[in-house]
């Protein structure tokens, strides 16, 4: 059985608060993005987790998508399986592809097996695994607080803009920049982001990790400033980065623009 994880952006960032755990509450607005990696699983003798495309860190059992496995199988008393996962989204992005691995990883064993858990039993197996997991299991629009692990649906529709992904080889450590940050109020309500016009989001709407990140990486704050010299609509880092992102009202041609980055450009899904 194959499945398709997506990943997502943020529109909007805000660390409003350190909290007593050590972690941070956010305010941001999830939207996901139609770059999909290949997850597909079969029964095996054994357990078997292969990987193809782009390198990623850890072995196999660090990789959520195990973790995931793992935690149903203890459930369940699942059987031996065989895993293979081709990534295409970039690692160590801000774009929640390892996140999502894991959420789709549920999702697939619990239709493979028939295990027919609701869906707040896979968000809360999820949010054992990241504080954005549980994102990917509904997969649409949401307003997200707390460690960005509380959602609420939000009527946004960005299914008539292109969207172009600018990921350099730069590699941001969430915690490191998560330790740069300083918590404050959020400056503007984005469940209110529908009463914005798009291109009025660029004065209003925020990502609190940049001013720490692009100081470190001032080429970060170049590819933003370049997409909108492009015509971007809005453009802005993503998570805690490293890829960048700009909205357009139609494809825009790249060809030789961004070299030694990885680029996607492509139509966004319309929000439901």
């Amino acid at each position: 059985m194959i499945c398709f994880p997506n990943c997502k952006i943020n529109l909007g960032l805000y660390i409003t608060e350190k909290r007593p755990d050590s972690y941070h509450n956010i305010e941001t607005l999830f939207y996901p993005v139609p770059l999909c990696d290949v997850l597909e699983i079969n029964e095996g003798n054994k357990n078997e987790f292969t990987v193809t495309g782009i390198d990623i860190p850890g072995g196999y059992e660090s990789n959520l998508v195990i973790k995931a496995y793992e935690i149903l199988r203890a459930k369940f008393k699942l059987p031996f399986i065989r895993v293979h996962l081709h990534k295409v989204i970039p690692t160590g992005a801000g774009l929640g592809g390892g996140s999502s691995n894991a959420a789709f990883m549920i999702k697939l064993l619990d239709e493979f097996f028939s295990l027919n858990l609701s869906k707040e039993q896979m968000q809360d197996v999820a949010g054992l695994l990241g504080s954005d997991c549980s994102f990917f299991i509904e997969n649409k629009p949401v307003f997200a607080t707390n460690k960005g692990d509380v959602f609420e649906n939000v009527d946004l529709d960005l299914g008539a803009y292109s969207l172009l992904l600018v990921k350099p080889d730069v590699h941001i450590s969430t915690p490191y920049a998560y330790s740069l940050a300083q918590p404050h109020k959020a400056s503007f309500n984005l469940k209110n982001i529908d009463i914005l016009k798009i291109n009025e989001w660029k004065a209003n709407i925020e990502n609190d990790f940049e001013k720490p990140v692009f100081a470190l990486h001032p080429e970060l704050k170049l590819i933003k400033e370049k997409l909108y010299n492009m015509g971007a609509l809005y453009a802005s880092m993503s998570g805690s980065g490293s890829a960048i992102y700009g909205l357009f009202k139609e494809a825009v041609d790249v060809e030789g623009l961004f070299t030694d980055c990885f680029t996607w450009q492509g139509k966004l899904n319309q929000g439901k």
